[in-house]
């Protein structure tokens, strides 16, 4: 006859497994869930980078073009000073004669240039579309804003800033006023 003492050990143990079958046919869905969740996570991160891709290649091409279109209106212009000061080398140009392309003073130029000042909008614009100007075509162009615009020197006295006609004082000296007799202190 058989022990039952192992007969109850081979019952409890069959039990056990049956049991310890039950509970790790949960984990082991819950397992297969959670791989498939990630796999299907891996194949968007591999779109999403894909994605990416396109539109950074896509981006680095728009602003390539955009300054060459001519539509200066539409996109955002930056000003450095740098590639002012380049431009206006390349082109062989003055101050006074960019200033004249570009509707303002020679002094504005300068002052762009030194970073003191920065180009309202409608200069960027006309700045932007000189980037793609020769130099035979900027001298069409001064020769026809020429005679739009006169010089300083050629205009008439009375438009002039400061005292009309010739007779006005120049220099640091001649700017002073004469000093004024001091008063003796009083000795007490």
């Amino acid at each position: 006859m058989p022990n039952i003492g192992s007969l109850l050990k081979e019952e409890i143990a069959r039990l056990s497994r049956r049991e310890a079958r039950r509970q790790n046919a949960a984990l082991k869905k819950a397992a297969a869930a959670h791989r498939r969740h990630i796999a299907a996570l891996r194949q968007q991160i591999v779109r999403l980078e894909k994605e990416v891709k396109a539109l950074g290649s896509s981006v680095r091409r728009a602003p390539a073009a955009a300054p060459g279109g001519g539509d200066a209106g539409g996109g955002k212009l930056r000003f450095q000073a740098r590639g002012l000061k380049t431009l206006r080398a390349r082109l062989g140009l003055s101050a006074g004669d960019l200033g004249k392309l570009l509707g303002v003073t020679g002094q504005s130029v300068y002052n762009w240039e030194a970073r003191k000042a920065t180009p309202r909008r409608e200069q960027l614009a006309a700045l932007a579309a000189l980037r793609g100007a020769g130099k035979r075509e900027i001298q069409v162009r001064l020769e026809g804003a020429g005679g739009s615009a006169p010089e300083a020197s050629e205009r008439p006295a009375e438009t002039r800033r400061g005292k009309p006609g010739p007779a006005r004082k120049t220099g640091r000296k001649a700017a002073r006023k004469p000093a004024r007799p001091r008063k003796a202190k009083a000795e007490a």
